[in-house]
């Protein structure tokens, strides 16, 4: 039978969510329900929330659910769902776990409100969700399942950025711009990997003493100077690799210069990664380029969530990703909207998180 749930609902851009009961249809053969324990707060899903009034999509919106990242147990699955069960404690992500290309859900989530239908992704700002299995990885029964909870975005971009899409390699040097949840994953997965030096640059003084707890050997305070020419002087050129985990049009410029310049016929230059999602385009010096750098992007870190997330909670029960800290501010569903005006106010270092 259906389920019902409260739920966090953008009824429209730049308004107030509204907490209220929405209604879940049975599992499709290849869905699972999900009890949600704790689900993420994403800086990414502000801009869904904030979308300029000229925006299309803001103009065509509809009622939708928020949220990517979470931990749960499965209380319900479709008829062809192998990998979990009922009673199992599960993360979700928005990344196929296996990273299967051109990989489809059969069934959609319709879920319903006040007699409306719901635009439905992943939508984990909710007690209860319905994914497809491909979302769904299992959980550690011994690991916690609070801070866990961020393992299916900000650990699997910010540490899949340096394990995957880069794969950096020791003493090999890391500038990170923005100490944000991701910027601080990636942080963590340069210090496990170690790399040297690894850079933590940012506007706040506070946010740099803070990324220190999680590996950065130096810190870059953006607001005192030109960041890139502070990387540069303290690396001697640049470094190997320069991490935009914001997106802003300043960082998107700044982390190909802070690279360091290749030597025809004799070394690459650095590489720049942007892993924060712009919502307006910089302008890349192509000269940059032309000195043996490298720019790219990556979505997710390029992870493949069944592979990567059980090594995530493993370094987090050795001690070397420290998830406890990294969780800085909880909040009950009621109180969606005040976590929501703390994120987008910069009061929050590194992660916060909804506890059901």
């Amino acid at each position: 039978m259906p389920t019902k749930t409260r739920a966090a609902i953008l009824i429209q851009p730049n308004s107030p969510l509204v907490v209220d009961e929405i209604e879940l249809p049975d599992p499709g053969p290849d869905q699972v329900l999900v009890k949600l324990f704790a689900s993420g707060i994403c800086h990414s899903q502000l801009h869904q929330i904030h979308r300029p009034p000229d925006d299309p999509r803001a103009q065509q919106a509809r009622p939708t659910l928020l949220g990517h990242e979470a931990t749960g147990v499965v209380v319900a699955h479709g008829r062809d769902v192998r990998h979990v069960r009922e009673g199992d404690r599960v993360m979700t992500t928005w990344v196929d776990r296996g990273a299967s290309p051109g990989t489809v859900p059969r069934s959609r989530t319709e879920a319903t409100w006040n007699g409306q239908q719901v635009a439905v992704t992943t939508g984990t700002w909710t007690e209860y969700t319905l994914l497809s299995e491909r979302l769904v990885v299992p959980l550690d029964p011994h690991a916690p399942t609070d801070v866990t909870s961020i393992i299916g975005c900000a650990v699997m971009t910010g540490a899949g950025a340096i394990l995957n899409a880069l794969q950096v390699r020791p003493g090999e040097s890391v500038a990170v711009f923005g100490v944000g949840g991701i910027g601080l994953c990636a942080i963590s997965a340069a210090a496990v990997v170690d790399a040297y030096p690894i850079i933590a640059v940012d506007l706040l003084e506070e946010k740099l003493t803070f990324a220190k707890r999680f590996g950065a050997t130096h810190t870059v305070n953006a607001s005192a100077g030109d960041p890139v020419e502070q990387v540069r002087q303290l690396t001697g050129g640049g470094v190997d690799y320069a991490i935009d985990a914001i997106g802003a049009v300043p960082t998107q410029e700044q982390v190909l210069l802070a690279t360091k310049p290749g030597v025809t016929a004799l070394r690459r230059g650095g590489t720049a990664l942007l892993v924060g999602i712009p919502q307006k385009q910089g302008h890349l010096d192509t000269n940059a380029l032309l000195n043996g750098r490298t720019y790219m992007g990556t979505l997710g870190g390029d992870s493949r969530p069944d592979r990567d997330f059980p090594l995530y909670v493993r370094w987090y029960q050795e001690g070397k990703l420290k998830l406890d800290d990294l969780i800085t501010q909880r909040y009950p569903l009621e109180q969606i909207n005040q976590a929501v005006d703390d994120l987008t106010n910069g009061r929050i270092f590194g992660r916060s998180i909804i506890e059901f």
